[in-house]
């Protein structure tokens, strides 16, 4: 007899059941696990690293306006839902 291999796809691996595995709380892990300060101090070098590299770069107060109207607009342009 054959078995349909889209109906094999849905079960479980085997070892692990459904009730074994929702037991098991989600603990953060990386850096979602570090307090935020450290956080921070990473996220910290990292920026300074860039700009040093030449690759940074920080916005003036035009080019932010310029690309809040640019956001703006994009998001007025989605149809409307017609009554």
């Amino acid at each position: 007899m054959q078995t349909n291999p889209t109906t094999n796809s849905l079960k479980q691996p085997v070892g692990k059941s459904k009730a074994a595995a929702d037991s098991k709380a989600k603990r953060p892990r990386g850096f979602a696990a570090m307090d935020p300060e450290q956080q921070r101090k990473i996220a910290s070098e990292g920026g300074k690293a860039s700009h040093e590299s030449g690759r940074g770069h920080r916005f003036t107060a035009e080019e932010a306006r310029a690309a809040g109207r640019k956001g703006g607009q994009a998001t007025r342009k989605t149809p409307t839902a017609k009554a």
